[in-house]
């Protein structure tokens, strides 16, 4: 994709509105909240119908999270016809508040895309880690 001005706001605004589209970001108050060449973030905030039964964001959640900031990241260099074909996550320690999921892309072909994704949970203590991901999206079409 490229990242000629004019190419890039039609592919923000297709994006945002692929974003709002989606019923499940909706339901659990995720938003698109950095979508640049290269990268993208996820932010989810926290609820108390997202945690599990140890009060703790569920891991789904932050698996919804590395998914989506993979797959948008992904579209940044491949437009919008894709999806994605796996991941993989480390979760590193339980999440209590907003996750934002920072993903980033590692290397393209002309079909696929590998992207790193690492999600912080707001905590008393400041911004921490807690999972590590990595993804790879598909041209569908």
């Amino acid at each position: 994709m490229s990242d000629d001005d004019g190419q890039w706001e039609e592919a923000v605004a297709t994006a945002r509105a692929a974003f709002a589209a989606q019923d499940f970001s909706a339901l659990i108050g995720a938003e698109l909240v950095r979508f640049d060449p290269g990268a993208a973030e996820v932010r989810v905030p926290f609820r108390e119908q997202l945690r599990q039964q140890f009060g703790f964001v569920h891991g789904g959640v932050i698996a919804y999270a590395i998914d989506n900031a993979v797959t948008f990241a992904a579209g940044t260099r491949l437009g919008p016809g894709i999806l994605t074909s796996g991941i993989t996550i480390s979760y590193l320690r339980p999440a209590t508040g907003d996750l934002t999921a920072v993903a980033t892309v590692v290397g393209t072909t002309r079909r696929q895309a590998v992207v790193r994704c690492e999600v912080f949970s707001e905590a008393e203590s400041g911004r921490v880690l807690v999972a590590s991901g990595q993804g790879t999206a598909v041209v569908t079409g």
